[in-house]
Parts: C-alpha cells; structure tokens; sequence
C-alpha cells in the first residue's frame, strides 16, 4: 500500500533532500512551505516519480495551517508519516545583546510551528491507531554552545516534545522518532547570519554532513519492519566531536 508522507520546509536543505529521497522510493508527497515558485518547481521535477501535493503557507500561523491541513483532497488527506522538519536560526549574539524579534521568530517556528502542524495532523493517526512522527531536532537539542542561547533553548524544546509525543502516542501505536544533525551544510547558516559572508566561513576545511546524507538517514527510519522505531538519532560529520569541537583543515 503506497504511503503518504507530509513534510514541512520543504522548499530548501533537508526537507527538500527528503522529498527527492520519499519520491525515489514511491512514497506520496504532501511538500509545505513558504516560497511557492519552489514548491511548484519541486512539484514539477518529482511527479513523474510519485503523487505530489503542494501546501503554501506558513507554520508560524496557527489558522494557516489548520486551514492547509484541513484543504488536502483525497488521497493525500489520510497522512502516514509527518516529517516536522521546518525550523530556522535567526542570529548568533550573547543573551544581553539578543534580537527579540529573532527568538520570537525561532519560538514560532521551531517550537510552535510544529506544535500546530502536529496538532492539524495527529488526531488522524489516532483514529487509525498508525502512524510516524519525525521531528527534525540538531545537535543544538542536546547542549548548549556560545551564543546559541535561545536556538539551543528551541531545540532542546523540539526533543522534549517528541519525548512527550512519544509517551502519549504509545497506546495508539504510533511511532515518534527525533533527528537530529550536527553541521549539514544547508541554507542554514545563511538565514542565521543574514546574508553576512559569515555564513561562508562556517562549513570551510572539513565536510559537512550534506542534506542528502540526512534524507538517507531519515528514509532509513521510516523503513524499519512495524515493530522498529528508532527514538532518537545524533548524527555528526566526521570532523565533528561537539558543538564546539570540529576538526578543521585551514
């Protein structure tokens, strides 16, 4: 039976990689975002390869969403795995000198955005008592590092909600799983220091972790025989030991 996957973000980096990855293999796509030339672009290059829905809104705004949710037509209306991958990085300042507008920004987003999506969504998968939840977390969910005050704070968020999800989903048989990645070399960083050539410095003198490299990973975990769930998942590049710990050859 072909599945359906629902993927936020959809538009750029991992989710975009997912996508790509979920079509290869059959798998019905439901893409969110945004910017919709690229979902309609997207939406060209993979439906010679599967079924493709696109949903042009954004996660921050709760009425939005639900009323995206609410629109799919059928076949794509009955969702089988819901990858929560939309999030951001706004800035890298000390706490006292912090943008509220950035951490408003990374709250809604990483933290209340999933939070809507998985609330427009979840009430389906209980009533088939089936379903997979994926939250894309990041090594930022595990410590804290330099600056990273309130993305840190988001993250560690995202994993206290799937361990939450996870509990609460159990009678219903219902897999949660977290993801979360080190320094994949994405539009991430671009975002986060808006436009700054800072961005271009971040992934020199090692190889990051590509978003192709998580797609796999995540495509690994949503294929696992029904009594599998992988929980909660940490992957660095090589070069990486931590947060603050990468081999760089400069």
């Amino acid at each position: 039976m072909t599945k359906t996957a629902f993927i936020t973000g959809a538009t750029s980096g991992i989710g975009r990689a997912t996508a790509y990855e979920f079509a290869k293999h059959g798998i019905n796509l439901v893409l969110c975002g945004r910017r919709l030339e690229r979902l309609q672009s997207l939406e060209q290059e993979l439906k010679h390869l599967t079924e493709v829905h696109i949903l042009n809104f954004d996660v921050r705004d709760k009425a939005e969403t639900f009323n995206a949710v609410e629109s799919l037509p059928k076949p794509f209306d009955s969702i089988d795995i819901l990858i929560n991958n939309a999030g951001n990085a706004h800035g890298l300042d000390p706490i006292q000198d912090g943008s509220i507008d950035d951490w408003d920004a990374m709250m809604d987003i990483n933290v209340k955005g999933l939070l809507y999506v998985s609330k427009a969504i979840i009430p389906q998968m209980t009533a088939r008592q089936s379903g997979h939840i994926i939250n894309i977390g990041s090594s930022a969910g595990k410590e804290v590092y330099p600056k990273g005050n309130v993305y840190c704070a988001s993250k560690h968020a995202v994993l206290a909600v799937t361990e939450g999800m996870r509990i609460d989903l159990n009678p219903f048989g219902i897999k949660v799983s977290a993801i979360n990645p080190g320094l994949v070399e994405t539009e991430f960083s671009k975002v986060r220091f808006k436009g700054d050539d800072k961005a271009n410095d971040v992934y020199k003198g090692f190889d990051a972790l590509q978003a192709q490299d998580i797609a796999e990973i995540i495509y690994f975990v949503i294929s696992r025989p029904d009594h599998v769930n992988i929980a909660d998942m940490l992957i660095f590049p090589k070069a990486q030991a931590n947060s603050t710990t990468v081999k760089k050859d400069l």
